[in-house]
């Protein structure tokens, strides 16, 4: 499944203010407690969902929607365009140790890759996602749809529903690169979490599982489906959002359920741990709203970007529980810098431009 595209079709509902982003958000800061402060960076971008600060200070972001990857000399220097592409536009965009790192989709889901750019400022393909998942197709042994539902039911169920195995499928949608050289690609048509070595070849770290969800009358009835449904059960795409390498080198990543981007079906999207060694997924946070962007501090903190909850979220140091942090306009992407967080909202597309990068300090 393709985040973008998800997200893409969410778009409308989310700028008619017709999610339950205002109801399903928790209260905000204490009035003894200051919020943090938030300065603008870029402005008028189309729809940006990654961002990224190398060590030196140099920005990085992606206007995805516009296929455009931006780069902002150090000490808030000049903004220059070092990447367009209206077919293959860049997605994500990290600068882990100073190591640029770009992957870009495409909207039929059979192209993809991860890029860097060469002394001249020229894109080099280091990795083709395409032609990994068309060899592993990573989650190819899941089943997603109904589950054990009569074949009289599914004749009344929507297509959307119907049982299938996971498609062969790439959308790369963030990337990180460990201090090893070792690239880490969220991509979330695989709904998998890919590894790039220094040769070029791509091995599978985690296929992310379905995430499976009983059906309520409720949720049947918002959905407009049969009243058979009520009782099954729904196993959704996990769709890996971000992913980023923390400090004892496990990877953190958020997953967005494919399915309504509402809380009909209940908030499904959880932040997760995994072992690049082993493969093992632990969940640190469940029960978010659209999160589309992780990121850890050196201390252990976790910072969550909400997309439809309209908020970037803390979850601290061996806790389990995401906290308001900071409440903001469909946030996508969100980074830790020496200096607080670096982060994008406004991130989807409207009748205007009113994407930005902004800065956020404690």
């Amino acid at each position: 499944m393709s985040t973008r595209h998800l997200l893409a079709a969410a778009a409308a509902l989310a700028l008619a203010g017709t999610t339950a982003a205002a109801s399903a958000a928790p209260a905000g800061h204490s009035a003894h407690k200051a919020k943090p402060t938030v300065a603008v960076v870029a402005k008028k971008l189309v729809g940006p969902l990654s961002v990224a600060q190398a060590p030196d200070g140099t920005r990085y972001w992606a206007d995805s929607f516009a296929g455009l990857l931006y780069k902002q000399a150090p000490n808030n220097g000049p903004v220059s365009v070092i990447y367009k592409s209206k077919h293959h536009g860049a997605d994500g965009v990290s600068a882990d140790g100073g190591v640029l790192r770009f992957v870009t989709g495409s909207s039929d889901n059979k192209s993809g890759g991860v890029w860097t750019l060469d002394a001249a400022g020229a894109p080099v393909q280091l990795g083709d996602t395409w032609k990994y998942e068309k060899k592993a197709n990573p989650d190819g042994k899941f089943k997603y749809g109904l589950l054990n539902t009569p074949k009289s039911c599914l004749a009344k169920a929507p297509k959307e529903v119907q049982p299938y195995s996971g498609r062969k499928e790439t959308h790369s949608y963030a990337v990180a690169t460990a201090p090893n050289g070792v690239t880490y690609v969220a991509d979330a048509g695989a709904n998998a979490i890919l590894a790039l070595d220094a040769q070029g070849q791509f091995s599978t770290v985690a296929a992310l599982k379905p995430v499976k969800v009983k059906l309520t009358k409720s949720a049947v009835e918002a959905n407009h489906a049969p009243s058979c449904l009520v009782g099954r059960k729904l196993a959704l795409e996990a769709v890996p959002t971000d992913v980023e390498v923390a400090a004892d080198g496990s990877l953190y990543v958020t997953s967005l359920p494919g399915g309504p981007e509402d809380p009909s079906l209940g908030l499904n999207g959880r932040v997760l741990r995994i072992d690049p060694a082993t493969g093992k997924v632990t969940t640190i946070a469940e029960g978010l709203l659209s999160p589309t962007g992780v990121a850890v501090a050196s201390n252990g903190d976790v910072y969550v970007a909400q997309l439809f909850r309209g908020e970037i979220s803390k979850i601290k140091a061996g806790k389990h529980k995401a906290k308001t942090y900071l409440k903001v306009p469909l946030p996508a992407a969100v980074e830790t810098t020496p200096t607080g967080l670096l982060a994008t909202i406004h991130a989807l597309p409207g009748k205007k431009p009113k994407g930005q990068v902004v800065t956020i300090a404690p």
